[in-house]
């Protein structure tokens, strides 16, 4: 069963097709568990690295800032995407890996502009 903003099942939902599977949770928790370490490292979300363990964390436990979630969100789809179900088109490949790219870029900005609106450097 769905865990409502679960963030292993919304993204899940994502990838379509695993919703109600569970055979894939290990593979794509490992992977979801990368994506918030990049993000720790790009200044996106806690301070202390976030990772997840099951269906239980949800979207708000990562962060409450909406503009960082929306990314987040987006960053986490296409980055498990490529890890656990990259297309097998190269065109299409070539263009998940550009939208990763500026997700990667305006996350980054978006973490910057917001430490030095903080007080931050």
């Amino acid at each position: 069963m769905m865990t409502k903003d679960s963030i292993l099942d919304t993204t899940k939902s994502m990838l379509g097709g695993y919703s109600e599977n569970d055979s894939f949770d290990i593979d794509l928790i490992t992977h979801i568990n990368t994506v918030f370490a990049i993000l720790a490292q790009l200044g996106v979300g806690p301070e202390e690295c976030f990772h997840i363990d099951g269906n239980m964390q949800v979207w708000s436990d990562f962060t409450l800032d909406k503009n960082d979630l929306q990314f987040a969100k987006a960053y986490m789809f296409n980055q498990v995407k490529l890890m656990f179900d990259p297309p097998s088109n190269p065109s299409h490949l070539q263009a998940l890996k550009e939208t990763i790219a500026q997700l990667e870029w305006r996350l980054y900005m978006q973490a910057e502009t917001t430490t030095k609106t903080q007080g931050g450097d």
